[in-house]
């Protein structure tokens, strides 16, 4: 990739591992089966793309705009999502693999994490209201002073949200998880 504006591509199957991508803009494009694993992304903008089973594990995004941006199947173990440019930030996982990433002091208002693996993730301090978790596993993931109004966690499962240190007015819960709001009050729940 030499030139710096991209509008109206599809990228299938590229290897984009370890490279230096920085400040380049991409416009409605498509990415499918391409591994950006390692890849340096920051200052680069992303609008109205998606982004279709791509690794892009540990990839950096120093400044990287993402709008409207949607991921599919995707491998994203690693990212530090809280560097990124916060202006116009609109993400969508779907099925993706989140694990060890971090989206703290992010404001991600209604953003779907639909059928995604989010373990040891950081969430601290993020505003997630109206956020989905359909079907999102959890395990060891970081909710800290997070704004998790009107989030949907009813078939989320392997979560630890504390109550007392997170906002959670309107936000829905099935029966089945209370436990991980509990976890922290040491009750038994069967």
């Amino acid at each position: 990739m030499t030139a710096f504006y991209y509008e109206d591509e599809v990228f299938n199957n590229q290897d984009y591992a370890d490279q230096d991508l920085r400040k380049k803009e991409f416009v409605d494009c498509k990415f499918v089966s391409c591994d950006f694993s390692n890849a340096d992304l920051s200052g680069t903008d992303f609008i109205d793309c998606q982004f279709e089973s791509c690794n892009l594990s540990m990839l950096k995004v120093l400044g990287t705009g993402f709008k409207t941006v949607t991921f599919t199947d995707c491998k994203m173990i690693g990212i530090d999502f809280q560097v990124c440019n916060d202006f116009l930030l609109q993400l969508s996982f779907s099925h993706c693999q989140l694990d060890f990433t971090n989206f703290s002091q992010k404001k991600l208002v209604k953003t779907s994490f639909a059928d995604c693996k989010i373990e040891n993730a950081d969430f601290a301090e993020a505003d997630l209201k109206g956020a989905s978790f359909t079907g999102a596993d959890l395990h060891l993931t970081n909710f800290d002073q997070t704004k998790l109004e009107e989030a949907d966690f009813r078939s989320a499962y392997n979560y630890r949200i504390d109550p007392t240190q997170n906002k959670l007015k309107g936000a829905q819960f099935s029966s089945h998880g209370l436990a991980g709001l509990l976890d922290r009050f040491d009750i038994i729940v069967e």
